[in-house]
């Protein structure tokens, strides 16, 4: 009789361990998450993106990347291609994705049973080589019933790792055009400047010359000549910026060795003729944003572990052992052998540890996610609403710069020519208003930049990819090279 029932006592912990091991594809694919991420990214950024893993499929991408920046002159659309195949950062957050399907693949596949053999009576002079053998299977129970509900717990992280994933991409991009921008924007601002320079050193000259004949003071000779060298750093600086929002560029794209070798424009393409206003750009933002997203789910894994502290707050380990010991036995010349099942039940008595601070942490974690996702909503209203204005009065801005001041200061430049050809204006008034214009077209220049960065601004304030989230594309028409050889 004993024999007979030993299967069904030794099969019972294996049978609760077996519950439920059916698991999601999702979890196992070998670019697990990633096609979810990829299909998010492509309509926000026209760009695609890659996960490479394999050393081919590195090679590949680096093959790609070289054809695309090695010698030529980049546009903005170029940049965050290429930074988004080709920067490592991304690819330590797309790895992340992968990390997060594991950790659910793991809490959908059930415990291993622990299994115990132990031998008694070893070397027993009547008996022979032992006295009894015991086998015992253990199954923690506890593992068997919360599975689900860790499960749903890792799901909801996976989810959240792949929004994650989305959201850095969205920086990324945003981050790698807006880098674009002040790159061209700085070696726009040089061209302004060497012109500059070219002006005060002809100024510079002449005072020297006219020093030389006594037509000019030693004060009116300083005063050109000290312009002339607070120019001179003023290009230097500017030259240094240049070099320095390029090496920006570069490191977001990733790039190294030969594939620095590129180039970007002269100057940044024209404001265009007009811009658009975004209906209902709170709206929108609440329903785009991915970091949002990311809120959301992190409120949701915080509730569906609230619900698993609650079912273990009591029973916070329960197993089952079974098994059965043969036993043997000298009955004159003869050994009687006896099979013993047996079962045990394991749990931690609640004496001390009643579960209420696990209870009390919970609630607290999930207060805590909830209060985060409310603060990021009223955050992400404000930064669209900000970032709608900031985009209507830079592009304002920048076109009176381009349609009032840099023209005024043309008018003023034409005029002093004439009369400085009719001999009425003498040749340091003319240089001053040449000097005059070139600072309306610096200031210009620099609305501009504004402009653009802006309009990146107010993309990734409705996608997510800013400064308080991550980032985007541009909304309207993308950056062209400007232009020029480049640099």
């Amino acid at each position: 009789m004993h024999v007979r029932k030993l299967p069904l006592i030794i099969g019972f912990p294996l049978v609760l361990g077996a519950c439920a091991t059916a698991i999601p594809s999702a979890y196992t694919d070998p670019k697990a998450g990633f096609a979810n991420v990829a299909s998010q990214i492509t309509p926000a950024l026209g760009k695609r993106t890659v996960f490479a893993e394999t050393q081919a499929e590195n090679e590949a991408v680096k093959r790609e990347v070289r054809a695309m920046v090695q010698g030529k002159t980049i546009s903005a659309d170029t940049a965050v291609q290429v930074a988004l195949l080709n920067n490592k950062g991304l690819q330590a957050s797309y790895a992340n994705v992968g990390l997060s399907a594991a950790e659910a693949w793991q809490q959908s596949t059930p415990e291993n049973p622990i299994v115990s053999i132990g031998v008694l009576g070893i070397g027993a002079p009547e008996l022979g080589a032992y006295r009894a053998i015991e086998g015992l299977i253990r199954a923690n129970l506890l593992d068997a019933t919360t599975r689900k509900q860790r499960r749903a717990i890792a799901d909801a992280s996976f989810r959240q790792a792949q929004l994650t994933a989305v959201n850095d991409t969205l920086t990324l991009a945003n981050q790698t055009r807006q880098a674009w921008v002040n790159a061209v924007s700085a070696f726009e601002v040089v061209g302004y400047l060497k012109r500059a320079k070219a002006t005060s050193d002809a100024g510079s000259e002449l005072a020297r010359k006219l020093g030389e004949t006594g037509a000019l003071n030693k004060a009116a000779q300083a005063r050109e000549q000290a312009f002339n060298a607070e120019l001179a750093g003023q290009l230097a600086k500017a030259r240094l910026d240049a070099t320095t929002a390029k090496e920006e560029l570069t490191r977001l794209m990733g790039l190294w060795g030969a594939d620095v070798n590129y180039y970007v424009p002269d100057a940044l393409p024209g404001l265009p003729r007009s811009v658009g206003g975004v209906a209902n750009v709170e709206a929108k933002a609440l329903r785009n944003r991915v970091d949002l997203r990311v809120a959301k789910l992190g409120l949701e894994a915080q509730a569906k572990a609230f619900g698993l502290t609650d079912q273990t707050r009591i029973v916070s380990d329960l197993e089952i052992v079974a098994g059965a010991e043969l036993e043997r036995e000298a009955e004159g010349s003869d050994i009687e052998k006896e099979i013993t099942p047996q079962v045990e039940l394991e749990f931690a008595i609640p004496i001390y540890d009643s579960g209420k601070a696990r209870m009390r942490k919970a609630e607290l974690s999930y207060l805590q996610a909830a209060n985060v996702l409310a603060e990021r909503a009223v955050n992400v209203r404000s930064e669209a609403r900000g970032a709608e204005r900031a985009y209507h009065a830079s592009y304002k801005i920048a076109r009176h710069y381009r349609d009032v001041l840099v023209p005024l200061r043309k008018t003023v430049e034409n005029e002093a020519l004439l009369s400085y050809n009719g001999m009425i204006t003498n040749t340091f008034e003319l240089l001053t208003d040449v000097r005059e214009k070139l600072g309306a077209e610096l200031e210009a220049a620099d609305a501009k930049r504004a402009f653009f960065m802006a309009q990146a601004d107010l993309t990734a304030a409705i996608y997510g990819g800013g400064a308080g989230s991550g980032g985007g594309g541009s909304e309207d028409a993308t950056l062209a090279a400007g232009g020029g050889a480049g640099h």
